[in-house]
């Protein structure tokens, strides 16, 4: 006859013997500065008696140590066009600077991850399941991404950068996308635009189609019932094409909105080539208020997204996550604010 294995003890046995509930002793073990110090120290003391042994990262939470908290960079695809690599992108840059920082506020230290393929997203994974890190802050740029199912299915506490599909639950912070493309839409037509025209992202990421459905409502509220659309794929080079087809199209553009700073430089660069004057001839106007805005010329009319203040955002999301792990998701919106410079 074989003799069964031993029973391990759960959390739920330190919370009987510790006498708090399952949430607190869960609370203490993950976050030991939520609770106060009689509580932790009869967690402590039910975790010594039961012989509970939580992954790493929560022992290290519990004993006062900082767990570290990883920034996960998922979903590159740049295939034929390696202007469109996500890393060339500034924004991204500013989005990894401003979470690590975020993370350190809290006497936490950020690791970095590159899920670029099974592989990596396993390495992801992988971190949270050995105790390297304790959650997963996730900046993806492909909202159907596979780390996005796989973390949640691990049971990975995280929080994404951005609006994940409706049908994921996974807490994000983001930026009121459509209020953007419409601040963009009300600019140029306030200044005098007649024939606006919009550089969209690729349809299949919800912010870029968020932002073009705002413009397209301003430019009909400001009386233009159509407004020419070409996309592009957050890239430079993607911007000019598509600058060049509208023009191909639409000779008579005199105001352009771009649904990343990135294509609304390739914009100018085209818009250049052809001896159109910016803003003289067109006017245009990017998003995201990337460094390379001020310091393009001319400098870049944007839209600006709140990068820090987004990033605090979600790692006060994780956190939370962290200390009640049964807690439903939950989102953090800001709103964004046109910089007028002087491309329009």
């Amino acid at each position: 006859m074989t003799t069964p294995a031993p029973r391990l003890p759960t959390l739920d046995d330190v919370a009987l013997a510790a006498g708090v509930s399952r949430a607190t002793a869960s609370r203490a073990i993950r976050d030991a500065r939520r609770v106060t110090p009689e509580l932790r120290e009869a967690v402590e003391r039910a975790i010594e008696q039961t012989g509970y042994v939580p992954n790493r990262a929560a022992r290290s939470l519990a004993s006062g140590g900082s767990s570290s908290l990883a920034i996960a960079l998922a979903g590159i695809d740049p295939s034929d066009d390696a202007a469109a690599d996500p890393y060339a992108d500034p924004f991204f840059g500013r989005v990894v600077s401003g979470l690590a920082r975020a993370v350190r506020a809290h006497d936490r230290d950020p690791v970095l991850l590159l899920a670029e393929g099974e592989a990596e997203r396993r390495n992801v994974l992988r971190s949270f399941r050995t105790g390297q890190t304790a959650g997963v802050l996730l900046v993806t740029t492909h909202p159907r991404d596979p780390l996005l199912a796989e973390a949640i299915e691990a049971g990975v506490p995280a929080v994404m950068f951005g609006t994940p599909p409706d049908d994921v639950p996974i807490s994000f912070v983001d930026v009121v996308n459509h209020e953007g493309g419409r601040l963009a839409a009300d600019h140029l037509t306030a200044r005098g635009a007649r024939m606006v025209a919009a550089i969209a992202g690729p349809a299949d990421v919800p912010s870029a189609a968020a932002r073009l459905r705002g413009f397209r409502d301003g430019v009909a509220r400001a009386g233009q019932a159509f407004a020419p659309v070409a996309e592009g794929r957050f890239s430079v080079e993607s911007g000019r094409r598509a600058m060049a087809e509208l023009l191909d199209a639409q000779p008579g553009i005199d105001g352009v909105f771009a649904a990343n700073d990135l294509m609304a430089l390739g914009a100018i660069q085209e818009l250049r080539a052809r001896g159109i004057e910016v803003p003289r001839d067109v006017a245009v106007v990017g998003f995201d208020d990337s460094f390379m805005a001020a310091i393009s010329q001319p400098a870049l009319t944007t839209v600006r997204q709140p990068i820090q203040e987004m990033a605090d955002a979600m790692v006060r999301l994780l956190l939370d996550r962290l200390a009640d792990p049964a807690a439903r998701p939950v989102s953090a919106l800001f709103d964004p604010r046109l910089v007028v410079r002087d491309s329009g």
